[in-house]
């Protein structure tokens, strides 16, 4: 108790962070069928939002993915939604698991790799990260950072290639991007090796998860910057990297300008040093981390479904104009890295009061010191 309360307190999470009814009770129930009442809880409740808000009816969805990465019943977590709603016996349903925290960034390439050869379709992906069946009650260190942070949450996307939505959609999908590690030995034996009685291969486990998660970091930066960044951006960093490797050695690489390109950023809410950590990697400001530092504050690090709380940040901040890009960002096991890149096609106001920001946008942002 000592333990979590101490990585709690320095956590960047607030008190108004959620975990399920589940682990309310001494000792938490996590049993099976509290984990089935939480996927109702998360999944049910924001896909009714979503039909309402959209004005869609069940029958109209071709297309569903719904992302969990710890909890993988059977039936599938995308059965039980097909189920609830009554959806058609030809919707093409795809379950996720295992993939992490950049699981809803892959469920948006999958459902625009799946609208390209669909015409005429609606795609939902539904995010969530069920919290229940992975509570630790032991006292392994190690494991009980679990418990601390991660906390309920989870979002509702439709997609749509249908030419009527041009007209009421908030935004285009102009570029996906995922890259992993999970080839490289290093990688693999980093999520497998356990720390010794000592400890000391404990500090080894989280060098080499460090120095992964780095590595597929920058392989994704470099090939979306190589598609997306303005010439002079791409001539900067190819001029740096010719120099350090032919001429100077302690040559630093040039770091491009997303911010050229890019006016919105929705990052890995994996804890405030990581957030600042890469940001300070991608050359961004204060502003920029804004919307990831306060919805980890707000609503703590909900895996998946936190890129879509930042977004809700901004548009409740009313900060996302017509024609702005967003770049969400999401890193997870394996490890992989996916970019997900929007174009919005049209004015977005008065979003404060539909969001789960609507109690609070007017308290935020606020000071933190982590």
């Amino acid at each position: 108790m000592a333990f979590m309360a101490k990585i709690l307190s320095s956590s960047g999470q607030s008190e108004e962070t959620f975990l399920p009814p589940a682990l309310h009770y001494i000792p938490p129930k996590i049993h099976l069928h509290e984990s089935i009442k939480e996927v109702h809880m998360s999944l049910f409740t924001v896909m009714d939002d979503l039909l309402a808000k959209t004005n869609l009816s069940p029958q109209d969805v071709d297309v569903l993915i719904v992302n969990c990465s710890g909890f993988c019943p059977s039936p599938s977590l995308s059965s039980i939604v097909v189920n609830k709603y009554a959806m058609r016996s030809d919707v093409k349903s795809f379950n996720l698991s295992g993939m992490g925290c950049s699981a809803s960034a892959l469920g948006i390439d999958l459902a625009q790799n799946l609208l390209k050869i669909h015409e005429n379709s609606n795609a939902i992906v539904l995010s969530t990260e069920i919290l229940s069946p992975g509570w630790y009650s032991g006292n392994e260190k190690p494991m009980l950072l679990l418990n601390c942070l991660f906390r309920m949450g989870s979002a509702a996307i439709l997609l749509t290639n249908k030419k009527e939505a041009k007209t009421v959609s908030k935004y285009e999908l102009i570029k996906t991007l995922r890259t992993q590690r999970a080839f490289e030995d290093k990688a693999y034996l980093s999520a497998i090796r356990e720390e010794d009685s000592n400890g000391n291969l404990g500090v080894t486990l989280r060098r080499d998860l460090l120095q992964v998660a780095g590595e597929t970091l920058r392989s994704n930066v470099a090939v979306l910057g190589s598609s997306i960044l303005p010439l002079k951006e791409k001539l900067r960093y190819g001029v740096s990297v010719l120099i350090r490797r032919f001429l100077d050695k302690s040559c630093e690489i040039y770091v491009p300008d997303f911010k050229t390109v890019i006016e919105h950023f929705c990052l890995p809410t994996s804890g405030g040093p990581v957030i600042k950590e890469i940001a300070k990697g991608l050359r961004l400001g204060e502003r920029d981390m804004e919307a990831a530092l306060m919805t980890l504050h707000r609503f703590g690090n909900q895996s998946s479904s936190s890129l879509w709380y930042e977004l809700a940040y901004l548009e409740a901040k009313e900060r996302i104009k017509k024609g702005d890009k967003v770049w969400q960002l999401g890193m997870g096991s394996g490890p992989k890295c996916n970019s997900v890149v929007w174009k919005c096609v049209r004015p977005i106001v008065g979003e404060s009061n539909k969001s789960p920001w609507a109690d609070c946008i007017h308290r935020y942002p606020i000071v933190t010191s982590h």
